[in-house]
């Protein structure tokens, strides 16, 4: 099994810590799609607490369950002496040398094989999509 770490602010959706930002245009879908294809994923953020809990609540709500949180596997418990870096295979964070890429460019890299094209065309479609906010204010993301 390949297990991938996921951060979720800035990467995920749209850094606005402590609330919870916007989606990232096609985070979502890339995210099921390594669940579909038997990936785990372990969600790893500097989150702790409330805050934490609305995060993986967020995800849940958008389909996403993780196999872990803030650890390498779920029966994992805090000891002083083990490392604090998770175990992971893939790291996917908006803190990588450069930044974050993008979720277009996350899937081409893990699966060359899809038509890429259409993956590209459903996220401007979701980019195009308006939110609450531009509903109630007039505005676009």
């Amino acid at each position: 099994m390949i297990k991938i770490a996921v951060d979720f602010d800035g990467t995920i959706v749209e850094h606005r810590y402590p609330a919870i930002g916007e989606p990232k245009v096609f985070a979502f879908e890339t995210l099921k799609e390594f669940q579909k294809r038997g990936f785990l994923l372990v969600l790893w953020t500097f989150r702790i607490g409330k805050e934490l809990d609305q995060a993986v609540e967020f995800c849940r709500a958008n389909g996403i369950e993780f196999y872990a949180v803030n650890k390498s596997y779920p029966e994992e418990s805090y000891n002083e002496l083990a490392p604090r870096k998770i175990d992971a295979d893939i790291f996917i964070d908006d803190r990588n040398l450069g930044g974050f890429i993008d979720w277009c460019t996350v899937w081409r890299m893990m699966f060359p094989e899809s038509d890429i094209e259409e993956i590209e065309k459903r996220a401007l479609q979701q980019m195009r999509r308006p939110t609450l906010m531009s509903k109630i204010f007039g505005k676009r993301n």
